[in-house]
């Protein structure tokens, strides 16, 4: 049993370090003019985030797992709420504004 725990550990954090690679990758290469739409995208990935989170803190059978669960909820909902707020911001920039020239 010990060996099955082990190798999926290791086949865990091949998949987490793939992602991270294949994330940075994408992110680095996309214009600063699609940031937005981007930040749109990445709002449904963190609320994706918060529903494994969710998943994985009703599933706990341990202490520990509890408190992973609790927090990864807990950043997860942060995240999903301060990117809404900055892509409101950033769409704030794009509407015409009402002052009058001049």
């Amino acid at each position: 049993m010990d060996a099955q725990l082990a190798i999926g550990g290791v086949i865990a954090l091949y998949i987490f370090l793939l992602a991270v690679f294949t994330g940075y990758e994408v992110i680095s290469r996309v214009p600063a003019i699609l940031h937005t739409p981007l930040m749109s995208g990445s709002n449904f990935v963190h609320g994706i985030v918060v529903v494994g989170s969710l998943y994985a803190l009703l599933d706990a059978t341990s202490i520990l797992g509890v408190v992973v669960g609790f927090f990864g909820v807990l950043l997860g909902a942060a995240n999903v709420a301060g990117a809404y707020v900055v892509t409101e911001r950033m769409l704030q920039m794009f509407k015409p504004s009402d002052r009058k020239p001049r």
